[in-house]
This record gives C-alpha cells, structure tokens and sequence, in this order.
C-alpha cells in the first residue's frame, strides 16, 4: 500500500508534465506567431511612413523653375545647387541631385562638401534608367559616391526639350538603429532577398535563400551593394521561404511584403524561449500534481481543525464588533465636545475683542474730545476778530467749526455706541444726510477715481433717527462701494433714496467683483473682512447694530463678476406717528 501510495502521485505528476509541456509549446508558438506578426505589422507602418515621408519630394521639387532651367541653361546650375540644398534641410532628406539625360549629375544638395554627387555618372542605376522609361524609379543601393547606403525615389523632369531626373536619397539607416538598441530581431530584404537593413548585425547583407546566378550578376552591374561579395555570403534560409513562416538555427521568424517596394520584412524570435516555457510549464505542473498529492493526505485533518478554529473566529468577531461599536460611539462623543468647545473658545474671543474694541473707543474719545474743544473756540475766536473787509476767510472759518462739530458729535455717537446707550433719535430728512455723507467721502472718491451719482425720487424722506448716525451709515456703505470699485475699469456707484411700501429706501450700488455666495451670510458679521490688506470688519456691523436701533434693517445682494446692491429700509415718520397716537 505504501509503495503504491507513492507511485501514484509520482505517474500523475509525470502525465501532467508532458500534457502542461505539450499544451504549453504550442500555446507558445501561437502566440509568438501573434507577437511576431504585430511586431511587422508595426515595423511595416514604420518602413512605409518614413518612405511616402518624402516619395512627393521628387515630384515637388522637380516643378521649380530653377530645376527646370538647370536642364537647359548651365548658369542656372548655382541657383539650382542652392535650392536643392534648402529643400534637403527643410525636408530633413539625406540628398537631392539633379541628373540630365546622359545620366550625368548637374546639380546637387551636398554640390559644397566633399563627397559631391555633381559630376558623377548613374545612368547604370536602375532609379535612373526607371525614371527615364516611365516616369518614376526606386532603388535601394549602398551609394556609390559617399559609400552610404539610401533609398532613391526619382522623377523624370522635362523642361523644353531636355530631360532629365530628380532623385532624393533616404538614409534608412535610423531604423536599423532603433531596431538594434531595442533589441528587435528585425531584417528588411529587399526584391532578390538580399539583407539590407537589420536588427541583427550577423544578417546584414545575407542572401535568404541562395542567389541565382543571373541575380548575381544583375546586382553587379547595378552595384547595389557595392563592395560586398554576396556570393561568399552564407544564405540565411538554406529553404527558399515561399510562405509567411521560417525557421533558422535556432529562432523562429515570420515574413511579410513592404506594399510598394517589393520588399520583405523578417522578425524573428529565439526558439529557446518557446523550449524554456514548455519545459517551465512541465516543472509547474508535475509540482502542482505533488502538491496536489500532498494536499489530498493533508486536507482530512486540517478540515477538524480549521471547524475548530472558525467556532473560535466566530466567538472572536462577536467580541470584536461590540468593542468596535463602544469605540465608535465614544470617538463620536468625542467629536461633539471638540466641536462644542471650539465653539466656546471662538465665542469667549469674539467677545474679548468687542470688549477691547469698547475701552479702545472710550480711550480714543477721551483723547481727542478736549482737543477739539480747544479747536473749535479758538476757530471762532479767529472768526470774531476778522475785519470786516476779509470776506473770504470767515466761510473756511466756518466750515472748519462746522467739521470740527461734526467730529464732536462723531464721537459722542461713537462714545454711546460703545455704552451700548440709545442715542437720540428725532425727525429727520434724509436727504441732506446722504448729501453731507458723499461730501465726506469726496476725498477717497476722487483717489479712486469714482464719483458716486445721488438720485432721489419723490419729495423729502423723513424717519424718527439720529442724522449723525445714519449719517455714519451712508459713510460706512458708500466706503465700502468705494473699496469695491477700486482699480476696475468702467466702474460705477448710485446712490438713490425713495419710499415704497410704508418705508424709507436707501440703496447704494456698485459694479465691483461682488460676493461670493458662501461669504455673504458673514460680511456683517463683527471683525469679518473680505479686505486683505485694511479694515478691521466692523463698518457694516455696526451700521447693522445702528438700523436696528431706528428699527430698520439692512439687506445685501450680490451677483460675482456684476457687483453688489446693499439696501437700507426705516419706518417713515408718518406710519410711526400714526402708529404711536
């Protein structure tokens, strides 16, 4: 029993390494054949994009007139030269050469470095004689002249009755780089079979299958590949390849035409790696049917022992999902207090800084109260001692104790505020307010370069209000339009003051970049500034906190990108008196 037990998993492990082998090989092949034929596919579009690149050039350059005149007037030649040359730069061609109908060349792009194609003979390459016959050539050929192998695509050029060919010559020789240093098994051959470009230093110029003598000689007069003695050369393919698939020592390969040329492209793959993965496979698989054997004696008492376990996993993720509750609800509990006590924290600073504002503007006014005091009386003492015939200096006189007043006022409204004590409200017009508060903003105005439009509808607006406050108010909101406006091209701001609806309407305007929607339930907030380099945040706050005294309010409407309206509403006197008998 023990032998048998053994010999089993061992034929199993055996039959499952040839089936694994087998399947493996030929799964290999398949697919390389695929990769193979994706790896032409490819090559090919490169091969014929790099040609139909420049196979118009012939035909474009061959309609200048400075070629066709080099045919028949020999002084045409150096500006022929020259056009050539330009071409060929632009065009990124290896040469451009012009040849008459002896075969003769006359003018080329290189006709200034060494290795100048002007003066040579090619009427034995077949691009030329093509060309000649019906209009059109190509040849690949190791040149000549400089020794370089290229590509020759030719046009037949006439110009009154001479005749001749315009041939561009093509360096192909960056593909078999590129082949090479990405490691590309890749050959192109061209008509006869003959190696010309190739990925594999060991194929260049190698017959695939043995030359006919008649090729042979073909190739020599035409000295296609001149220098190179294709007959000592070994054939790659010792079997003409007639179809798509060839084998060599050791690879795989796979062929395929190049549409126009004539020619055939080679890729190829090392056999090995079809070998190595069959045998891979085999090993995996004749290890699997091990473990597999392994596994099957095993499988009995590790199933006790895994039922085993998993009544204890089970017990163990109970616990587990109660504890993970209990800290979910903690860690949430927590969460709130965090909340609640940055909440605290921002309310306990806000009212440290209001409360710091409030001995700020009770030190401020303490200051500048006596000061102006003195101000005032000696502005009306130099008033008194005028004579009478300087009628010019008692109007400015005036007006300075008229804005001295006004500041003492300022700042016994400001002085209240800070108490927060009512103020002293009585009937006003609001006109001459708004009037008084476009006089003070006069100044930024004119820096600004906007000077806002006051229209009023209807007769006089009276309200039950204090006129140096509400004056405040109109500073406040018109600065802020102001500020708004400033450095935007075309901008405006209107002021208009009317009744609707029981109510006095003030609403000032601008054209600024306005607010964005997520900022407008703030801006009246105290300390809140949409300013990044002045302003403490507190004008509209404390316009707000004002009309709310008088019984107004204040709404604020913005479109971003058009500007804001902010619009000022009080009870008129006469619904208030009417109200209070």
């Amino acid at each position: 029993m023990t032998g048998r037990s053994t010999l089993m998993p061992l034929l199993a492990a055996l039959v499952a390494a040839a089936l694994a082998g087998l399947i493996a090989e030929r799964w290999a092949t398949t697919n390389l054949h695929e990769t193979l034929d994706r790896s032409l596919l490819l090559t090919a579009r490169a091969v014929e994009a790099e040609i139909d690149r420049f196979r118009a050039l012939p035909d474009v350059a061959g309609e200048d007139a400075r070629i066709r005149a080099a045919l028949t007037d020999p002084s045409a030649l150096d500006a022929a030269n020259r056009y050539l040359e330009t071409v060929s730069a632009h065009a990124g061609a290896s040469d451009l050469f012009l040849i008459n109908a002896s075969g003769q060349a006359i003018a080329a792009s290189n006709w200034n470095r060494p290795g100048s194609f002007v003066g040579e003979h090619y009427s034995f390459r077949p691009y030329f004689t093509l060309a000649m016959e019906s209009g059109r050539g190509q040849f690949y050929a190791i040149g000549v002249t400089t020794g370089v192998p290229g590509y020759f695509l030719s046009t037949r050029v006439t110009s009154g009755n001479q005749t001749g060919v315009l041939v561009v010559k093509l360096d192909l020789w960056p593909l078999q780089a590129t082949w090479r240093s990405a490691g590309a098994q890749v050959a192109l051959a061209d008509a006869d079979g003959v190696i010309f470009l190739s990925g594999r230093e060991d194929w260049l110029y190698r017959p695939l299958a043995p030359l006919a003598p008649d090729a042979l000689d073909r190739l020599a007069a035409t000295r296609t590949y001149d220098g190179v003695d294709l007959a000592q050369s070994p054939p790659l393919l010792p079997r003409a390849p007639l179809g798509a698939d060839a084998t060599g020592d050791g690879w795989i390969a796979r062929l395929t035409a190049v549409e126009g040329t004539g020619w055939r492209l080679i890729a190829a793959r090392p056999s090995a790696d079809v070998t190595g993965l069959a045998l891979g496979w085999a090993l995996i698989a004749a290890l699997l049917a091990l473990a597999a054997a392994a596994g099957l004696k095993t499988w009995e008492q590790r199933r006790q022992l895994i039922a085993l376990r998993l009544s204890q996993s089970e017990r163990l993720e109970a616990m587990v999902a109660t504890r993970t509750a209990d800290l979910a609800r903690e860690v949430d509990a927590r969460r709130q207090a965090e909340s609640d006590l940055r909440a605290a924290q921002e309310h306990l600073i806000h009212a440290e800084k209001m409360a710091a504002l409030g001995r700020m503007s009770t030190a401020i006014v303490h200051e500048i109260s006596q000061p102006l005091a003195a101000m005032e009386a000696t502005l009306a003492a130099a008033e008194i001692g005028l004579p009478a015939s300087d009628t010019g200096t008692a109007p400015r006189l005036a007006t300075a104790r008229g804005l001295i007043r006004r500041m003492q006022r300022t700042t016994k409204h400001l002085k209240s505020f800070g108490r927060k004590e009512a103020g002293e409200r009585k009937l006003i017009d609001l006109a001459p307010v708004i009037t008084s508060a476009l006089e003070l903003v006069t100044p930024r105005a004119r820096a600004v370069g906007v000077i806002p439009a006051f229209t009023q509808s209807g007769g006089p607006v009276t309200v039950l209000a204090g006129a140096v406050r509400m004056e405040q108010v109109a500073v406040n909101l018109i600065l802020n339009a102001l500020d708004a406006v400033e450095g935007h091209p075309a901008a405006t701001i209107t002021v208009t003051l009317g009744t609707a609806n029981g109510t006095a309407q003030l609403t000032v305007t601008d054209t600024g970049p306005g607010i964005a929607a997520d900022l407008l339930p703030r801006v009246t907030e105290p300390f809140f500034s949409t300013k990044t380099t002045e302003g403490l945040g507190l004008g509209l706050a404390i316009s707000k906190a004002i009309l709310s005294e008088f019984g107004g309010d204040l709404v604020i409407t913005s479109t971003p990108g058009q500007g804001t309206t902010v619009t000022v509403s009080l009870p008129l006197a006469e619904p208030v008196r009417e109200a209070a008998e």
